[in-house]
């Protein structure tokens, strides 16, 4: 069941859906890595993403 929005939320989500998908869409063509938040927790996609030198803050607020 999705939710109802009214128009003028419709329009902004809708805005910021195609935004994301068109920045991710540039980097994905440029060949650089993103950071996107999947399960709880942020993590790379895309080709040659950082190695992580420490936890990420996601990681120790579960601490």
């Amino acid at each position: 069941m999705k939710p109802q929005y009214d128009e003028d939320t419709r329009k902004a989500l809708e805005s910021l859906r195609n935004s994301v998908a068109k920045a991710l869409d540039r980097k994905r063509r440029l060949g650089q890595y993103a950071v996107v938040w999947k399960d709880g927790k942020s993590v790379y996609i895309g080709p040659n993403p950082p190695e992580p030198k420490e936890p990420t803050r996601s990681d120790t607020e579960r601490r």
